[in-house]
């Protein structure tokens, strides 16, 4: 992680800022903060950054919804820091994009070291991208896995160059699901794999979250590739080599 990563703030409360701003900086962060989602995003479209600390309750946006434009163009890392406690608005934080969740009140030394864990992650899944075929006296070479054309790339999959849209929740479970294709994956195993903590109330999400990765593979007839191994969890299908 670069001593000078950049970690934005959006967050109207000043003396929460302030707490946050101050562990940031002793440990070498570059910090920007933000008292409104309108500030903050235009900062974030016009800049390098490497985390966001995103309030839910914001003067001028929901963050929920200020979550959701940044995931348009953008993979960053966003953590939101809400005094909104509720299931409900964890799974909603989390299904939309968000990489972690924390409720205030909160330890300061705890969110360093959840930012910290965040930065490191997205080098491990840039680095998971499937080979793409290559040419041998006119004969086309596949990957040693076949995906049935799958392309990992930004945090995303494409088919013949269009992106699937995924999710960073979506992305992380399907990344999982390719490269453990030989084996059957508990729904306790995929939430671990999408940072999410396992538990009996989010178990159950992980279906919701296969049948949505399933819509965006449809069109390409790829829905098929995620099977379900009935009181144990899914697995992706290789498709059959050529």
């Amino acid at each position: 992680m670069s001593a000078k990563a950049t970690v934005v703030i959006i967050e109207d409360e000043p003396a929460i800022a302030d707490n946050l701003i101050h562990v940031l900086e002793m440990d070498g962060f570059n910090v920007c903060w933000f008292a409104t989602g309108e500030q903050g995003l235009a900062y974030i479209a016009d800049n390098t950054v490497e985390l966001v600390v995103l309030d839910v309750g914001l003067p001028d946006v929901n963050g929920f919804e200020l979550c959701k434009t940044i995931r348009e163009f953008s993979d960053v890392a966003i953590i939101f820091l809400t005094a909104r406690n509720d299931e409900i608005d964890r799974v909603v934080g989390l299904e939309i994009g968000a990489d972690d969740y924390v409720t205030k009140p909160f330890s300061p030394r705890e969110m360093l070291a959840r930012i910290k864990l965040r930065i490191k992650k997205p080098t491990f899944f840039a680095s998971q991208v499937v080979a793409p075929a290559t040419y041998i006296d006119g004969q086309s070479t596949e990957p040693s896995t076949n995906t049935g054309g799958l392309i990992s790339a930004n945090f995303d999959y494409c088919v013949d160059g269009q992106m699937l849209g995924l999710t960073a929740v979506e992305f992380k479970i399907l990344d999982k699901l390719i490269s453990h294709s030989a084996n059957v994956l508990s729904r306790e195993q995929l939430l671990i794999a999408a940072d999410i903590a396992p538990s009996a109330s989010y178990e159950r999400n992980v279906d919701s979250h296969i049948k949505a990765i399933r819509q965006k593979l449809k069109p390409f007839a790829l829905a098929d590739s995620i099977q379900t191994k009935r009181g144990f969890g899914y697995f992706y299908k290789q498709s059959p080599t050529l």
